[in-house]
């Protein structure tokens, strides 16, 4: 059994295809360096883990079948951007050197690997990393009336929030029985939330009846205390469902004291809706795709879930953002954070 890590201990995630090396590196991170380590054998099963694990930093092999480790480098660049890359190879040349420079290692490494060098560049690296991120790092909540309502709206925002390394809470305030199987809308928001990385809290209001104050209000109340957001977003009051309406209107009480709070377009969104910020989310939307297509239930019935209308959806809002992907949302109020932070985002996109 692996030690257990102290809270602060540094998140890696290990690649590689040699499944000794990558429990030789586990352990060595684990005893000398303190570090919590997951480890993935290959390019493709690693992308799969980073949006959960949310590492301090990724130390991966250069050679590996399918996705090759400078691959691999090059995507989590585009998902992770703050998070520090460690390369290695059994290969000692100028040119894998190079190459991995070029693609942006942090650090290149050969094996066998200089034991105490890994451990110092890892607790390094995973220092710094840390730092690059902090200071824009926000605690989110995400309230929706029913199961996939949020995934819709800002699924490509979740991610792009995961990938920054933020804490990430989904609140859903029925089980949406009316739409479907209840047991098995709550299995999909838990498949939804396990992918992003997300914490979610599934509410038993009754779907179609749920009200804009009262026990709605406290039920959010209760939840913004226990996860104390810096960034809310819900559904838009500009809506035809009565349901999303009544949730915009307790979250907009309930979250008063939150310095940003921004709403989201739904299927059912009225021309009224008017979004004044649009956020890229080309980077992120093959994630979205995959969080509704948890909703298993749904996605035969309902036509704006199928991927070339959300795909069409976010490249519209696109002449507007920018980019070839976008989410809209109307702000009710902001923080400079946060409007730093997605400039941020736009600059690295």
């Amino acid at each position: 059994m692996s030690p257990e890590a102290p809270p602060t201990a540094p998140r890696v995630l290990v690649v590689d295809d040699d499944p000794d090396v990558a429990l030789l590196v586990k352990v060595l991170l684990e005893r000398r360096a303190g570090a919590e380590v997951e480890v993935a054998t290959s390019g493709e099963s690693a992308l799969a883990r980073v949006s959960a694990f949310r590492p301090d930093l990724v130390v991966t092999d250069i050679e590996m079948p399918g996705l090759s480790g400078l691959e691999l480098l090059a995507e989590l660049r585009r998902r992770m951007p703050g998070v520090p890359v460690v390369v290695m190879t059994a290969h000692v040349s100028v040119e894998y050197a190079v190459s991995a420079l070029r693609a942006q290692a942090d650090e290149f490494l050969t094996k066998p690997l200089d034991n105490a060098r890994l451990v110092d560049v890892v607790q390094r690296l995973a220092e710094e990393g840390r730092a690059r991120r902090g200071h824009r790092r926000q605690t989110v909540l995400a309230v929706g009336a029913h199961p996939d309502d949020v995934e819709i709206g800002v699924g490509g925002i979740l991610d792009a929030h995961a990938a920054a390394g933020d804490e990430i809470t989904i609140l859903t305030l029925s089980r949406g029985s009316r739409g479907g199987n209840a047991d098995s809308r709550q299995g999909e928001s838990l498949a939804a939330a396990e992918l992003l990385g997300a914490r979610l809290f599934l509410k038993d209001l009754v779907d179609t009846e749920i009200s804009g104050g009262g026990a709605t209000v406290r039920l959010i109340e209760e939840v913004v205390a226990e996860v104390q957001p810096t960034v809310v977003y819900t559904h838009s009051v500009h809506d035809r469902h009565q349901d999303h309406r009544a949730v915009s209107e307790a979250t907009t009480v309930a979250t008063r004291r939150v310095g940003t709070v921004a709403c989201y377009q739904s299927p059912s969104a009225t021309i009224e809706f008017h979004p004044t910020r649009f956020v890229r989310i080309e980077d992120y939307l093959d994630r979205k795709l995959e969080l509704l297509a948890c909703f298993g239930s749904q996605t035969a019935s309902r036509d704006y879930l199928a991927p070339d209308f959300v795909t069409a959806t976010a490249r519209y809002w696109s002449r507007f953002g920018g980019g070839s992907a976008v989410e809209p949302l109307e702000i009710l109020r902001e923080t400079a954070e946060f409007v730093r932070v997605h400039a941020y985002a736009e600059q690295e996109a």
